[in-house]
């Protein structure tokens, strides 16, 4: 399930970044989505085994591609929920940057197995002139069925962006915001924020080893 974990948790920047991001529609959320996944599927098709080589690379990939398609800070800002307003400026960056590093090192990998007939996005609902919007995809898995991956977004000025992706009834957000909201009442968000920048996995039940 790691690629699926991915794909939710991200579902999210020379010349050749350029054409990519060229590629990538943010005007409207069912087609930010579609070309975006197209736009990532189609690189790591036709450089999957370099990505396999060096996973290192899948980072810059999904930098290019997703991160400027996903409102980080705001996820971050939803994700920390009331240990929010008391984090200072420093605590709140890095939080942000060091959640987003750790979500990629633990679970990017997999992306260089995901193929395109996997993903289905499927037609849109909503008012067109509302600012939020909910996207659905069906995700298939190793054993063929399907599972509903939706993406919630709102427009922003610089396009619609993608914060929150619900897996089977599960929204990433508030699955974070439990597990890191026990953890800093424990242990405190300075704790919390250099164990995700030492590269250990996002999610750690508090008292765990």
């Amino acid at each position: 399930m790691k690629w699926l974990i991915t794909l939710a948790a991200l579902a999210a920047v020379g010349s050749g970044a350029a054409r990519a991001a060229e590629a990538v529609d943010a005007n409207d959320p069912t087609k930010l989505i579609e070309t975006a996944a197209q736009a990532m599927l189609d690189d790591i098709a036709q450089h999957r085994a370099e990505y396999k080589a060096d996973p290192s690379k899948v980072q810059a990939l999904v930098d290019r591609l997703l991160l400027p398609h996903f409102d980080t800070a705001y996820a971050a800002q939803l994700v920390l929920g009331s240990h929010w307003r008391a984090a200072t400026p420093d605590q709140r960056r890095r939080f942000i940057d060091a959640f987003y590093k750790s979500l990629l090192k633990n679970y990017g990998t997999a992306l260089t197995s995901f193929t395109g007939d996997r993903l289905k996005v499927l037609p849109s609902r909503g008012a067109a002139d509302a600012d939020r919007a909910t996207v659905r995809t069906q995700v298939k898995k190793d054993d063929g069925s399907f599972v509903p991956v939706n993406y919630s977004l709102h427009k922003t000025p610089e396009g619609w962006k993608a914060w929150d992706v619900n897996v089977e009834g599960i929204s990433y957000v508030k699955s974070f915001r439990d597990d890191f909201g026990a953890q800093i009442d424990q242990q405190g968000l300075d704790a919390v924020i250099k164990r995700l920048e030492s590269g250990e996995s996002p999610i750690r039940k508090p008292g765990s080893t």
